[in-house]
């Protein structure tokens, strides 16, 4: 049996639509996936570890790998920026990995010009009360700060329309099956089977 190359899946959701929470569901339940660990400018928040949920870098550093031209995509979302490692991410397709990455709808732009075979998921919540609800209910940011994510995941989510899955997130349970069903779905794709069964598609068919 020969080894395939990875799938990247672009995920994308307005803040508090509970991405992260599904993706970590997602890769628990799911073999040979995991989530790229992007590079980010911004402050460390109480639980997040260095290298598992971002690497955590100056902006002095961020900019010189930007000029290297090391990420395959980068932003800079409420004044911090955020980017992904390419070399990172190509190793992992190379090995047979399949790769999320989390990012906003700009970033997906970038990966798809770079990489047109990615696969691409948006997430939507139930209603913009109950993404209201999530925000304030995480604790993490001001009212402020929530007042100004909430006026951009409007504009994040008109952007659903570029994407190739749709998965509203009313139902966590099932809004984790269809993440699933996507990504076993791509995984029977004519040509990665092809190149897993190789030796079995030569006996089958002399």
């Amino acid at each position: 049996m020969s080894k395939s190359i990875g799938t990247l899946f672009i995920i994308s959701a307005p803040s508090g639509a509970g991405k992260t929470s599904l993706v970590n569901a997602l890769i628990e339940k799911t073999k040979d996936i995991c989530v790229s660990v992007s590079h980010t400018t911004r402050s460390q928040r109480p639980g997040e570890q260095d290298g598992v949920n971002y690497h955590f870098v100056s902006v002095e550093q961020f900019q010189q790998m930007l000029n290297q031209s090391a990420f395959l995509e980068s932003a800079n979302v409420f004044g911090n920026y955020y980017g992904t490692s390419q070399q990172w991410v190509e190793q992992k397709l190379a090995n047979g990995i399949d790769v999320i990455l989390e990012i906003d709808w700009q970033g997906a732009q970038q990966v798809r010009e770079l990489l047109p075979d990615a696969m691409s998921i948006f997430i939507l919540p139930p209603s913009k009360a109950a993404l209201q609800d999530r925000l304030e209910k995480r604790g993490q940011d001001n009212e402020g700060v929530i007042n100004k994510r909430m006026a951009a995941a409007v504009d994040e989510m008109t952007h659903h329309v570029e994407y190739d899955y749709l998965v509203v997130n009313d139902d966590f349970d099932q809004a984790l099956q269809q993440l699933q069903a996507i990504v076993i779905a791509s995984r029977q794709q004519l040509t990665k089977q092809q190149m897993r069964h190789q030796q079995l598609l030569t006996e089958l068919l002399s």
